[in-house]
């Protein structure tokens, strides 16, 4: 029986034996030290029942960004107990760990072009998607598919802008109508403006045409 735990400072050779195993990206004890030390929730193994590393997924988050969010740095299962299930539970444990401790808002990750066996694990099982294609990113220069998942904090904030984005687009709508209303207004008041000046005028020829017929009057006396 094959059973997931965090991972702790004495399984870090059980790790990099695991990865040599299986995987020709390779790193140094350090750097598995780098992550325990850092990030010591997030990396898990998988044990068998006398406590064999059997798989392993080591994982962190992503410093000076403006998103929270964490990033897959390795996983692998060794060839005999593959097809169980055991890298899906790796990756699940560590990504709820995430976001239980650091409310990520995604994961990242990188996978190769060619493994199509951990393409269908990331994208169908676990629903990752393809945020870009990384030209030459490994060592032998082959191309990497840059993952993402958004998890709940990322959808909570998507959603938190798009009703920014909305209460904005209402507020520039409403200035839109004040601006029309209030040129609407001020072409009304020119317009009764005009109306007493018309009559002022019909009124000064009424008067110029009563005077002409007074002189008229006076001149036949």
């Amino acid at each position: 029986m094959v059973s997931i735990r965090p991972a702790t400072i004495d399984d870090l050779p059980g790790m990099q034996a695991c990865n040599l195993c299986c995987l020709p990206e390779n790193y140094q004890m350090k750097y598995y030290l780098y992550h325990a030390l850092s990030w010591p929730q997030l990396p898990q193994v998988a044990v068998d029942g006398q406590n064999r590393i059997v798989g392993y997924v080591l994982a962190k988050m992503e410093e000076d960004t403006e998103e929270v969010h964490g990033h897959i740095t390795s996983l692998a299962v060794m060839r005999s107990y593959r097809r169980l299930g055991i890298a899906t539970n790796l990756m699940r444990a560590s990504i709820a760990t995430m976001e239980e401790c650091f409310n990520a808002e995604f994961v990242s990750l990188h996978v190769r072009y060619t493994n199509r066996a951990a393409f269908s694990l990331y994208s169908q099982t676990l629903g990752f998607e393809i945020q870009d294609i990384e030209k030459g990113y490994y060592a032998d220069k082959e191309d990497a598919y840059d993952m993402r998942k958004t998890l709940k904090a990322g959808f909570a904030k998507q959603e938190a802008e798009k009703g920014k984005k909305k209460n904005k687009d209402k507020e520039k709508e409403a200035t839109k109508d004040k601006e029309n209303d209030d040129a609407k207004n001020k072409a009304d008041d020119g317009e009764k403006a005009e109306e007493p000046a018309e009559k002022d005028e019909k009124a000064a020829d009424a008067e110029t045409e009563e005077a002409k017929k007074k002189r008229k009057k006076k001149g036949k006396k």
